[in-house]
């Protein structure tokens, strides 16, 4: 396969703009690691878009086939001529969902997925990205599961398929439409790829954007849907720590930076435009409120509308809403954000105000309209200046 064409800019894990200033760097291998990861993003977003389209045919993208409940209801509505020949009753199985992971090499190629190295159930091998990807998928696959039940990105058990060492040098780690890749850095600002579990919780939600919301990858709907990737990455993380909201650092990409670099993460959910601030790469542009926002061309010039620096005030909200709600954030916040990821109710091309009221309906429905988790769901999205009162 050629991968040339494989990775999208909608959903990778690194913003454009921290590309674009180490393409600058005097150093020549810094630079051209730099230029050769940007080449991926604005070369490959078609396939991946083609792939989510293909996984969301004509249905209502969060519902997936009929759901089995309704199914004798429906084969019921149908014409005879045009109703299924009988089948047998596939046999009953109380067998509880399990997470399916195969981790690959791509040995610093473009072929994926490579060579495979653990599959499910597999012990530990000595190469450590390997083992973290496979770790990283199950914590993101246990998040899905025992706080949504959703039985992997595509709630129908979907095998999880990630390849380590991607490329030379790569600066990046992405979400294909259909696998996990992990480049190991440039060694000089960046490591690998697979150190951060909230980074791997982030790109695989892109997949579970994929199969439900579908949220178009330019403008305010392109901010949330990153946003969304962080909130749950975050989750992730947490929840493998064992954090309340209260515990949690809230950055995205922690351990990423070397030693060099003069920063934390690649974003700060509590403090958007504060994870870094570096003479190389610059200063975090993530605002935390509208009064920040920047209004920018929606081309991949310019990340389709500044979705990974927009993306900071509705990852602001979220935090402000879990703090205040208090205790463990993939529970009352998690559940309110996930079903309006997955009810069915936004438009693809959502905004901000719309979103933001979907999460108070939603908080609504679960909690009531005077519920502390309504309240603290309302108050959040005021204080970033998405809603007025």
């Amino acid at each position: 396969m050629d991968t040339a064409t494989e990775h999208s800019a909608a959903c990778s894990i690194m913003p454009p703009y921290l590309l674009e200033q180490l393409a600058k760097h005097e150093d020549p291998r810094v630079a051209e690691a730099a230029k050769h990861t940007l080449l991926h993003e604005r070369t490959v977003r078609n396939r991946r878009e083609i792939r989510a389209a293909r996984s969301r045919p004509d249905r209502r993208p969060s519902s997936g086939l009929i759901p089995p409940d309704l199914q004798s209801t429906a084969q019921r509505s149908l014409p005879t001529q045009e109703r299924p020949a009988p089948t047998q009753e596939p046999p009953a199985t109380t067998t509880e969902p399990a997470p399916d992971r195969t981790v690959y090499d791509a040995e610093q190629g473009t072929d994926l997925p490579g060579t495979q190295v653990r599959d499910e159930g597999q012990a530990a091998v000595p190469d450590e990205s390997v083992n973290e990807a496979y770790d990283g998928l199950g914590d993101t696959w246990t998040l899905y599961w025992t706080s949504y039940q959703r039985n992997s990105l595509d709630n129908e058990g979907l095998p999880l398929i990630a390849s380590v060492h991607y490329e030379k040098d790569f600066d990046n780690a992405f979400w294909d439409g259909e696998q996990m890749v992990f480049g190991d850095g440039d060694g000089v600002y960046f490591r690998s790829f697979t150190d951060s579990v909230d980074v791997i919780g982030h790109e695989l939600t892109h997949g579970v954007t994929q199969y439900t919301a579908g949220l178009t990858y330019v403008g305010q709907s392109g901010a949330l849907n990153e946003s969304v990737s962080d909130v749950f990455g975050s989750l992730v993380k947490q929840m493998k720590l064992g954090q309340t909201a209260d515990q949690a650092d809230w950055l995205i990409g922690e351990g990423l930076f070397t030693d060099k670099v003069h920063g934390v993460a690649l974003r700060s959910m509590k403090a958007p435009g504060t994870a870094y601030d570096d003479p190389h790469l610059g200063k975090d542009p993530q605002p935390a409120t509208m009064d920040g926002y920047v209004d920018l061309p929606h081309d991949q010039q310019h990340d389709n509308g500044g979705v990974h620096t927009n993306s900071g005030i509705p990852n602001h909200a979220f935090y402000l809403a879990a703090v205040a709600i208090g205790g463990e954030a993939w529970k009352a916040p998690g559940q309110i954000w996930y079903d309006v990821l997955t009810g069915g109710k936004i438009a693809k091309d959502v905004d901000f105000a719309g979103f933001a009221a979907a999460t108070i309906d939603a908080a609504t429905a679960r909690f009531g309209a005077d519920s502390s988790q309504t309240k603290a769901v309302h108050d959040a999205w005021l204080q970033v200046k998405v809603l007025t009162e």
